[in-house]
């Protein structure tokens, strides 16, 4: 859920300066040349997959709405376009009214997509949606890259909990994004607080080296941190000799203790000798977390191993390899003077970078046995057999949103999104898009 959801109060600044200089100035052109008002179609899309990926995963959808709503030309702002001659003061007049009036349709959150998926449909004066470009590609190629990281890792785990733990790591506020999007991709928890408190995500964590280090022994540590937070906590084992600790671990705090975590060294082996000596202890359901740098082939690798939870950072928040899904925001659609009927309009430009003209929808086939076949992109008529898989949903209609809904409904449709493609789209080797996309 969003901080207003939650009923938290937090300051909202305006997202209108999360843009480019050339957006305000193409603005300014184009009210100069009466083309401004044209009611116009953008699309926001990816011509492919970061390499070896077969899905994406859309998220930040909800930020985007929240965006949209607070892109607001106050006082502040207005003072620093003036200030910086960016745009002359016709166009700083028509800013200080902005208010985006039109219709935003796209798929939902926690949806897969493929190259070609038109992910984001943004309906208005080109005036109005052209200055969202930046802010909706921002959001987008971040979010949907960590949603996709974290799908995969929540595949390696096998249904084991995920915990994220990357916030130092990353910028602070792109750590908060991070989070919630971690969490539509499958993880269950964050370290985050900022996460928890704007998002809701559920908050975890107990203690580092340095807490251990601080004491003059380690069973001091142990003592103190069991006498603080009970016997449920969770006890870092590694920072001397990992045996030695899980025994010290076991004698303060009983069979009660919740788990143990190990930070380092040879996980797999580590993970079976601190199993054995917890079960011979007697701390049966003592549980084991692990961390050190981990991704989802190092997850993947630990499956056989007595491990009951991950903790990723690194990797998570940079989209373990690929930081961004290389979205584009581009103008498919546009009326003419008279306001007629939309007239088709693409870049035809060399290098691969071409796309595809018209407003369009879009649908997902599936064969015989329900798994989804092929992504169907189209701008004309819908075929009957495909009309009621349609897949983009209102968003904002006539500038107000109507598309908001719990984290946790984006969440749950990614599981069940996730497991309505064909099995070989969990596989963590390279390979094409599991789905072809079909254009009509």
């Amino acid at each position: 859920m969003s901080t207003a959801e939650l009923g938290l109060p937090v300051d909202v600044p305006s997202t209108a300066l999360f843009t480019d200089r050339y957006e305000l100035t193409m603005l300014q052109a184009a009210l100069r040349s009466g083309a401004a008002h044209r009611r116009s179609v953008f699309e926001a899309f990816t011509r492919r997959l970061p390499e070896g990926r077969r899905y994406g995963v859309v998220a930040g959808t909800g930020r985007v709405l929240d965006a949209v709503e607070n892109f607001r030309f106050d006082a502040p702002v207005l003072d620093f376009l003036r200030r910086e001659q960016v745009v002359d003061d016709d166009t700083l007049e028509w800013l200080a009214g902005y208010r985006f009036s039109g219709d935003i349709w796209g798929y939902p959150e926690g949806e897969v997509y493929f190259p070609g998926s038109p992910i984001l449909r943004v309906e208005g004066t080109f005036a109005e949606a052209v200055v969202l470009e930046t802010v909706v590609l921002s959001i987008l190629n971040h979010d949907s890259a960590i949603a996709a990281a974290a799908s995969r890792m929540a595949v390696a785990a096998a249904g084991r909990p995920l915990l994220e733990m990357g916030a130092r790591r990353s910028h602070e506020l792109a750590a908060v994004a991070a989070s919630r999007a971690a969490y539509v991709g499958g993880f269950r928890t964050s370290s985050n607080l900022a996460a928890g408190f704007r998002y809701g995500i559920p908050t975890v964590g107990t203690s580092a080296h340095a807490f251990t280090l601080l004491h003059d022994t380690e069973r001091d540590a142990f003592t103190a941190q069991v006498d603080s937070l009970g016997r449920g906590t969770t006890l870092l084992v590694d920072t001397y000799d990992v045996a030695t600790a899980v025994r010290a671990a076991v004698e303060i705090a009983g069979p009660e203790l919740g788990a143990v975590r190990i930070d380092s060294g040879d996980l797999l082996l580590l993970a079976h000798r601190v199993r054995q000596q917890l079960d011979d202890l007697g701390a049966k359901n003592t549980k084991i977390v692990v961390t050190s740098d981990l991704d989802e082939y190092a997850i993947a690798s630990l499956a056989a191993a007595p491990v009951d939870s991950y903790g990723v950072g690194t990797s998570l928040v940079t989209g373990s390899g690929h930081p961004t899904c290389s979205m584009v925001y581009k103008l498919v659609a546009r009326a003419g003077d008279d306001g007629g009927p939309l007239v088709p309009v693409a870049k035809k430009s060399m290098g691969g970078k071409t796309s595809i003209g018209g407003r369009k929808w879009a649908a997902r086939r599936v064969d015989g046995d329900g798994v989804a076949s092929a992504e169907v992109v189209g701008s004309g008529p819908i075929p009957p057999d495909l009309a009621d898989r349609q897949l983009l949903v209102p968003l904002v209609r006539g500038g107000d949103i109507i598309g908001r809904e719990p984290l946790e409904a984006a969440r749950l449709r990614h599981i069940e999104a996730r497991a309505g493609l064909p099995l070989s789209a969990t596989q963590l080797s390279r390979g094409e898009p599991v789905l072809p996309t079909e254009v009509l």
